[in-house]
């Protein structure tokens, strides 16, 4: 599926006019327009599920369907990940880091093989749980497809109003940032504990507890700290670490144990990502057989 024309095109231009319409600088007006837009896409999508399911079950089970294949998936990030992946066994550090830099929208022009490969993993374990694990949790958290469609539209807003800088946007995006902290919350924690149940439990919550507030993101709850904290502990791979972008020296906590990283541990992190997907989805098929029971 073309994800940028199917989805994130349609979101963007919701998101610009939803700006254009109530941004006047105040917090207030984001938090207007983060409930229209927001919420007007998870009553859209129950509403849809509830009028299929009183035709026929099967239509609505169809439809779960279709809202996980939009608002989940590897392909958002896993072509750049085994591309550089690639790049690196064939010693090919200009395309590596040509690939890096295309991916993350910032220069990788003077990184080691090593601080790809470190990168890589960082941005492919914060992928996985914003693309997949947190969606899921969601998923299977809140009734019909609504815990999907709330994951991936307040990720989505929090990216295009809550990281802007510029003048024109004030406080409008600090609403929508705040919202998904409080919705991201739960599905962090559920992703790295995932991560620790199938890679290396007991050095996956070591790094967990004494880690993941170091992380630059660990306001409101920990950010993606707690997961990369707990990926890398579950790798047995040192993380984070200082790197030379742009000329200067990045600041990054440290976060993990074990050894530098490299090609085969990205390898490896694509393995523990798999395991720990296959994990939710027999968790998935427990609870389908369990309300067939009930039922």
């Amino acid at each position: 599926m073309p994800y940028r024309l199917v989805v994130h095109e349609p979101l963007s231009r919701l998101a610009r006019f939803l700006e254009g319409l109530f941004n006047a600088g105040e917090s207030s007006h984001g938090l207007i327009a983060w409930l229209v837009a927001v919420g007007g896409l998870v009553v859209v999508a129950g509403s849809v599920h509830a009028v299929l399911y009183a035709l026929n079950p099967l239509l609505a089970w169809l439809w779960n369907v279709l809202v996980l294949y939009l608002t989940m998936g590897f392909r958002q990030f896993s072509h750049y990940y085994t591309d550089i992946q690639l790049a690196l066994r064939m010693d090919d550090l200009p395309h590596a880091r040509k690939l890096l830099a295309e991916w993350r929208g910032r220069t990788a022009d003077e990184l080691s093989s090593s601080e790809i490969a470190r990168i890589a993993i960082e941005e492919a374990l914060s992928a996985s749980h914003r693309h997949v694990f947190g969606v899921l949790v969601c998923f299977v958290l809140l009734p019909m497809p609504c815990g999907a469609v709330l994951y991936r539209a307040a990720a989505f807003f929090a990216d295009q109003w809550g990281r802007r800088s510029d003048a024109d946007a004030g406080h409008f995006g600090k609403f929508s940032q705040q919202a998904f902290a409080v919705i991201d919350w739960l599905p962090l924690r559920v992703t790295a504990a995932g991560f620790a149940i199938v890679g290396n439990f007991e050095d996956a919550i070591y790094c967990w507890r004494t880690q993941a507030d170091k992380w630059p993101d660990s306001h409101l709850g920990g950010g993606i700290g707690i997961v990369l904290a707990s990926g890398a502990g579950a790798l047995g791979v040192r993380l984070g670490m200082p790197v030379l972008e742009a000329g200067e020296i990045a600041d990054r906590a440290e976060v993990g144990t074990g050894d530098e990283a490299d090609v085969d541990f990205m390898q490896s992190a694509v393995g523990l990502v798999w395991r720990a997907l296959l994990l939710w989805l027999l968790l998935l098929l427990l609870l389908g057989m369990a309300s067939l029971i009930g039922s």
